[in-house]
């Protein structure tokens, strides 16, 4: 199967199985492939790079090389997903030869492949490490949710911040906008690399937020504003949500 372009960009979509609130999730049906598939086919709709499914179980394994996408088992006790991409990289590109990877969540079945190539744009600054999404939020109960990230940034042009903080308190206050962050991220190799050295930081243990370990060390966040959150499926109902949405698109 053709993955995509060259080797300078690598998509890696972490998959783990022990999901206390959906067993099993990667494996879960969804119009007659297995949730991991269905995120590796938006991925390779999105037509940016090699892709690879970084997984902890002989099970997800099978599935995905049964589709014919590249997959490559980790470790199983790994903290984060940036851990476990991290473990894969290393793997499939011990020669050094992609510059960009691009860390889409393994539970986002229905994501746009417009909002995955949307994650590259903020890299054409060299002086970006790491680039992510956001979407402005429209509904009241958003912005005072803790389940709902805010990034907290300083705009750079129409369509992008530059993250300061990230968030899950109702910030900044006063008039105007605030951002629903979505944790896709577009990492250079050498950010990556780094990240992955550094400890937990004050900030990130107090938020749980793994994004401000980089910002405490000083690399340079900055977040593309996209039109919509995609959907992540955490619950059984996120579950019958995504199965509608692709059974509708595939008829």
């Amino acid at each position: 199967m053709n993955n995509g372009k060259g080797g300078e960009t690598l998509v890696l979509i972490p998959a783990r199985m022990a999901s206390t609130r959906l067993p099993g999730k990667p494996l879960a049906d969804i119009a007659g492939l297995p949730m991991i598939v269905q995120v590796a086919k938006r991925a390779q709709e999105a037509d940016v790079g090699r892709i690879i499914v970084a997984v902890d179980d002989p099970r997800t394994y099978d599935a995905v090389a049964a589709a014919g996408f590249e997959v490559v088992m980790t470790r199983v006790d790994h903290q984060s997903g940036s851990d476990r991409i991290f473990e894969a990289l290393t793997k499939v590109d011990p020669e050094g030869r992609a510059k960009i990877v691009i860390n889409v969540q393994g539970d986002l079945p229905t994501i746009d492949p417009q909002t995955i190539r949307a994650a590259l744009r903020p890299l054409e600054d060299p002086s970006v490490d790491i680039a992510t999404l956001t979407v402005e939020i429209v509904d009241e109960h958003e912005k005072t949710n803790p389940n709902v990230v805010k990034v907290v940034g300083s705009p750079v042009s129409d369509s992008r911040l530059r993250a300061l903080y990230f968030t899950r308190a109702t910030a900044p206050h006063g008039a105007g906008p605030l951002y629903h962050h979505i944790g896709l991220y577009a990492y250079r190799r050498e950010a990556l690399e780094r990240f992955v050295t550094l400890s937990p930081s004050t900030l990130e243990k107090r938020e749980s937020l793994e994004q401000l370990r980089a910002l405490e060390a000083g690399m340079r966040i900055d977040v593309e504003v996209v039109k919509t959150v995609p959907l992540g499926v955490d619950t059984p109902a996120d579950l019958d949500k995504a199965r509608l949405i692709l059974s509708a698109s595939s008829n």
